[in-house]
C-alpha cells in the first residue's frame, strides 16, 4: 500500500468516526474535511490553519451551517432544546454522494495515481460548488476560491 493509499484509508476511517459522532448513516464530504483537519499531515494542516480552519473551527462552521439551513426552512434552533445526535450502533462504512464526488475530484486532479498527494484530497473536498461544505465555509467567511488557490500553490511548490 502506498503512502497516499494509507493516507486516504486513514481519512476515510477518521471520517467514519466523524460521521458516527454526527449520527450520520454515511460518510460525507464534511466528515472527510473534519478528518483532514484532525490529521497532522503537514501540507494540508498548514493550508487549513493558515485560513483559520482547524478541526474545531470547521466543526463550528458546520454547526452554523446546520442552524442556517434550519432557519432557511423557518425553524429556529434557539426555539428548541434539541438533544445531541444519537450515534448509530456502528460506524458508517458507506461513502455518501458528496464524499464520493470529493474523492473523484481529488483523483481527477492528477494524471497519474502515483502523483497523488494529501492536498489533492483536500482540493477534491474544497472544489464542491454546492452542498454543506461550501455553505459552511461561506458562513465562516472563508474565501473558498482563495483557499483552493493556496492548496494548488502548495502542490506546485511540492512538485519543485
Amino acid at each position: 500500500m502506498s503512502a497516499f493509499d494509507h493516507y486516504v484509508n486513514t481519512i476515510v476511517n477518521q471520517g467514519a468516526h466523524e460521521a458516527h459522532t454526527d449520527g450520520s448513516a454515511t460518510i460525507e464530504a464534511q466528515h472527510l474535511l473534519l478528518a483532514i483537519a484532525a490529521e497532522q499531515e503537514t501540507t494540508t494542516h498548514q493550508v487549513l490553519t493558515s485560513a483559520g480552519l482547524d478541526h474545531q473551527a470547521i466543526r463550528d462552521a458546520l454547526d452554523r451551517e446546520f442552524e442556517h439551513s434550519l432557519g432557511a426552512a423557518g425553524v429556529s434552533l434557539a426555539a428548541f432544546d434539541l438533544p445531541q445526535p444519537s450515534s448509530a450502533p456502528k460506524l458508517p462504512s458507506q461513502l455518501g454522494a458528496s464524499a464520493k464526488l470529493a474523492l473523484e475530484r481529488g483523483f481527477a486532479s492528477v494524471a497519474r495515481k502515483k502523483d497523488m498527494r494529501p492536498a489533492h484530497l483536500l482540493l477534491g473536498v474544497l472544489h464542491a460548488q454546492v452542498g454543506t461544505v461550501p455553505r459552511a465555509l461561506a458562513l465562516a467567511g472563508i474565501d473558498q476560491a482563495g483557499l483552493m488557490a493556496r492548496v494548488l500553490q502548495t502542490l506546485t511548490n511540492e512538485g519543485e
